[in-house]
This record gives structure tokens, C-alpha cells and sequence, in this order.
């Protein structure tokens, strides 16, 4: 209520002000036809005014917010893989029945076109991933997981969050495998059950973990290609890889 007070006492001492300008107006010049003229042009002005300021500059101004703030998500992104998303993608897929499909899907990532990145991410989307969680797996991917849990957790705190859906779905379905994980003292001793639960959670993950790889990938080959060169000389899906050039 402050606020709209605010804004309707500004309104009133601004139509105020306007009228005693056009009344002074009129007692030097005693020019009512004049005055008309001018504020009939000025009142047909604001209609234009509104078009250029409300629908094209604030727009355009919109536009290059956006784009700033992808870009900053993009390197938000960008650092998951470095420090996470990689290994998770080299340990879940060691496990995937279908793994292979994947390899001869992704493997050659570097040579893609543009187009051919659309096509790929359509078909991941009918991909059947089955990963089968082992003992001796969960121990060593809780050990990774909980050691990156300050960093996953700085991750779901960034505001920039808000602006990419999927990215943030993937955060979830790692922070809530890193939460399962955590809570059971040894893994290895994990009933068949709960082997059949966590691979449901990994599964998850692992799904939106190749999507939102994939997204990365198109993006740093159309915008960075010396970064693209590096995750093409780290592709998790590329059995003869090597970083060196």
C-alpha cells in the first residue's frame, strides 16, 4: 500500500505540475490555440513513445539480460562437467547394458553437425537406459559423490538456476543419489532391493545426465571450439579419446 501511495502522490503532483506550466503559459501569451496544438502532438506522441520504449527497447534490453544470463549458466554448466558430470557419465555408463547404442551414437560427437546434435538428442530421448547397480560400484561412487557434496550443493544455490529447467532437474536426481548414498553406512552390503532402488535413482540421473551433455556439446562447438576440442579429447563415450593433441 506504501508503494502505490508512493506512485499515486507522484501521479497527482505530476498532472499538477503540467497544468501550472500550461496555465503560466497562458498568462504571458494568452494563446489558448498554441497550447492545444502542442499538447494535442504531445498526448499523439505517447502512444509512439509507449511502442518504442515498452515494446522495442525494453524487448531488446530483455533479450541481451537473457543472453548474459545463459551465458553465465553455460559456465555454471561448463564447471558441473569439469568437476562431476565427466565421471559420472564414464561410471554409469560402465555399467548400461545399452551402452554400446550410446557409443556409436556419441563417439564421433566432433564431427556433428548442427543438425545432426538435433537429431541425436531426438533419439536419446527413446534411448533404454539400464544401469544395474553393483556393490563395489555404490562404494566407489559414494566415495566421489559425497566428497563433490559442498560443490553440488554451491551449485543448487545459484540464483541463475531459476532460468534452466532441465539442468536443474539433473542437479536434483544427483543431489537425491548423493542423499541416498550418504545414508547407507555400506553400500556393499546393499540388499537386492535397494541394488534394484539405487539403480532406479542412477538410472534417473544418468538420463539427464547424457541430455544435458549433449546440449553442452552443441553449445561450446557453435560458440567455443577450443573448449569443444577439449570435451571431444575427454568424451566419455569415446573409447580412444586421449587429451593430448
Amino acid at each position: 500500500m506504501k508503494r502505490i501511495s508512493w506512485q499515486i502522490i507522484l501521479g497527482i503532483v505530476l498532472v499538477v505540475l503540467s497544468a501550472a506550466v500550461y496555465i503560466i503559459h497562458y498568462l504571458f501569451f494568452r494563446d489558448v490555440h498554441h497550447i492545444l496544438i502542442y499538447l494535442v502532438g504531445d498526448i499523439a506522441f505517447v502512444f509512439i513513445e509507449v511502442l518504442l520504449v515498452t515494446l522495442i527497447i525494453h524487448r531488446l534490453l530483455g533479450e541481451r539480460e537473457k543472453r548474459a544470463m545463459l551465458e553465465k549458466m553455460n559456465m555454471v554448466i561448463g564447471t558441473f562437467f569439469s568437476e562431476v558430470g565427466t565421471e559420472l557419465l564414464v561410471r554409469f555408463s560402465r555399467t548400461d547394458e545399452n551402452r554400446k547404442q550410446l557409443v556409436s551414437r556419441l563417439s564421433s560427437t566432433k564431427d556433428f553437425t548442427m543438425r545432426q546434435f538435433e537429431i541425436i538428442g531426438r533419439e536419446l530421448k527413446q534411448h533404454s537406459y539400464t544401469v544395474h547397480a553393483e556393490p563395489d560400484m555404490l562404494v566407489d561412487l559414494k566415495g566421489f559423490l559425497v566428497g563433490k557434496r559442498d560443490f553440488l550443493l554451491r551449485l543448487l544455490a545459484n540464483p541463475n538456476l531459476l532460468e534452466h529447467d532441465s539442468f536443474t532437474n539433473l542437479l536434483w536426481a544427483v543431489f537425491h543419489l548423493t542423499d541416498e548414498l550418504s545414508h547407507r553406512k555400506d553400500p556393499a552390503s546393499s540388499s537386492q532391493t535397494d541394488l534394484k532402488h539405487l539403480s532406479g535413482d542412477i538410472t534417473r540421473a544418468y538420463r539427464l545426465l547424457v541430455a544435458e551433455w549433449l546440449d553442452y556439446m552443441l553449445h561450446l562447438k557453435a560458440n567455443y571450439p577450443y573448449l569443444f576440442s577439449l570435451a571431444m579429447r575427454t568424451n566419455p563415450f569415446d573409447t580412444d579419446a586421449t587429451v593430448e593433441v
